[in-house]
């Protein structure tokens, strides 16, 4: 049997979102498990145009770029250090030549590309419909939604080629259980459940797995940063009372992503402490 570290040796993950979150959190995660990630984001902490680039993504991350919560170089050092391969390079998900060029990169630098974690995604607000902003719905169903297809329909060539891939999506229990005030971004976690099922059915005669995690809540940077009595109150609707972590989510992909789950594919694995059941 092998060990944990030795779980992914040899495969090459890209994971989107990752410098910070639950994103980061997978990023070492699939590390320690042997795999050399490649970190993407928006927000890279030596680009220069951090600032003018997160007013045009939105308020999370320029909270993110104001309190320099952005680790991607940081990530793939500690990978580095880790004796995995790693290197982090910006990408915005809802632009389709950007995402070729860069899947492209990974494949000049490493040949392969195994693994694929689409964990970019924006919550930054609460809105009921009649308030609804257009142009955030717009944002989030483009980051999202339409990043996840960006990035499957980048690298599903490759993984065709080489008959093995493995894809994860980020979905949220807001897809599963809606959310007041969430319209947006419960319609683009619910849309990637779909989304997942379809293309496990196109992957499978090429040997590509496509799951989706689906996250409850989870003590993230961005958590932190919420409203405490909201956070109280959506704690209160686990089970076991509390936030999960980032690793709970990393670990559930790291599993997916390997062979021991090889039959695997077209499923939305709850990971979220049991919020989506009826408590007292």
């Amino acid at each position: 049997m092998s060990s944990w570290d030795e779980l992914l040796k040899g495969k090459v993950a890209v994971v989107t979102g990752a410098s910070r979150g639950l994103g980061r959190a997978d990023a070492l995660a699939l590390a320690e498990a042997g795999a050399d990630v490649v970190i993407t984001d928006i927000l890279i902490e030596t680009d220069e145009e951090n600032e003018r680039e997160a007013e045009k993504y939105g308020p999370i991350a320029q909270v993110m770029q104001s309190t320099k919560v952005m680790y991607a170089d940081k990530t793939a050092n500690e990978i580095q250090e880790m004796g995995r391969r790693s290197f982090a390079i910006k990408m915005d998900v809802t632009d389709k030549e950007q995402v070729k060029e860069v899947f492209a990169k990974v494949i000049e630098e490493f040949g392969h590309i195994d693994i694929l974690v689409n964990n970019a995604g924006t919550l930054d607000h609460l809105s009921q419909i009649e308030d609804q902003n257009d142009d955030f719905w717009e944002r989030d169903l483009n980051v999202n939604l339409t990043g996840a297809y960006n990035c499957t329909k980048a690298v599903w060539p490759y993984m065709k080629e080489q008959g093995f891939g493995k894809v994860i999506n980020m979905s949220s229990v807001a897809g599963t259980l809606g959310g007041f005030g969430q319209a947006s971004y419960s319609a683009t976690k619910g849309g990637l459940l779909s989304f997942t099922k379809s293309m496990a059915l196109e992957g499978a005669r090429f040997g590509i797995n496509v799951n989706a995690i689906v996250p409850g809540i989870i003590g993230t940077e961005a958590f932190h940063m919420a409203n405490p009595k909201m956070n109280e109150r959506m704690i209160n609707r686990t089970v076991f009372k509390r936030p999960g972590e980032p690793e709970d989510i990393a670990y559930a992909i790291t599993f997916l992503v390997s062979d021991k789950a090889n039959y695997i594919t077209g499923v939305g694995l709850n990971v979220s402490g049991g919020i989506e059941l009826f408590t007292f």
